[in-house]
């Protein structure tokens, strides 16, 4: 029996499950209940892989921590890494991680954004990390994850002068790489994993974890990747269908 949760709501399928974050009082902020309710969440993914869909609810994707629980952490606190271990639990699920974005993803928000495959957005999406305005630094993610995704000169115009990137702004960077009206958002993150779901999803998997792995590790990593799913029956069925459809 699926479990039930108290921050997200989660709608399972067959090959994915989407989770809409589910605070809308407090603009879907990330508290320690949502952080253990998405671990939680990881561990059912991690046992059996599927594609995963974050979305906001009421027109807000995540708009960071919350304030109130971050006030009152200290150094030991700091030190737990309570969400950057989270957002690099995710990242590293053996499926993609969608993350669509409707309205404000701010600090902790933004950070569980970069730490999906993808992110598409609404026109309304808002990206930042405010955080050296509260007196802190993004330290679950975005002083590294960011760089890497849009370079280092867009990082550090958010990280350190504030800047809230607009949806078209994040296009253009490709932070996001599709933007649309609010309405289709979760229709286009489904339409992204109906693409995804098509593949074969152990070749899926072992692309993701290769895509990752340290460059040293290329091209070993690769080859061992592609000697496994070279006796899958998969390839064979996949690989025979394509000839037949070329015979016709």
């Amino acid at each position: 029996m699926p479990r039930e949760f108290s921050t997200l709501l989660v709608e399972r399928r067959p090959d994915r499950v989407q989770v809409q974050l589910n605070r809308p009082d407090v603009r879907n902020a990330i508290d320690q209940a949502m952080v253990d309710e998405l671990h939680l969440l990881c561990g059912e993914l991690e046992r059996g892989p599927r594609i995963l869909i974050l979305c906001g609810s009421a027109g807000v994707f995540a708009s960071g921590a919350d304030i109130a629980q971050l006030r009152e952490r200290r150094r030991d606190d700091a030190l737990k890494g309570i969400n950057s271990e989270l957002f690099e639990r995710i990242a590293r699920l053996p499926m993609p991680v969608i993350a669509a974005i409707d309205g404000w993803a701010l600090g902790g928000g933004a950070e569980l954004a970069y730490a999906a495959d993808f992110r598409i957005a609404s026109e309304t999406a808002r990206l930042g990390n405010p955080e050296t305005a509260l007196g802190i630094i993004p330290a679950a993610g975005a002083l590294w994850r960011l760089a890497e995704l849009v370079g280092e000169p867009v990082a550090k115009e958010i990280i350190l002068a504030g800047r809230i990137l607009t949806a078209e702004e994040a296009l253009a960077v490709r932070l996001v790489t599709e933007v649309h009206p609010a309405e289709l958002l979760l229709g286009a993150a489904h339409a992204l994993a109906d693409r995804i779901a098509a593949q074969d999803p152990l070749a899926t998997q072992f692309a993701k974890e290769v895509f990752h792995v340290p460059r040293a590790r290329h091209p070993r990593a690769d080859n061992e990747a592609q000697a496994v799913l070279f006796e899958s029956e998969e390839k064979f069925a996949r690989m025979t269908a394509f000839l037949e459809r070329k015979k016709r």
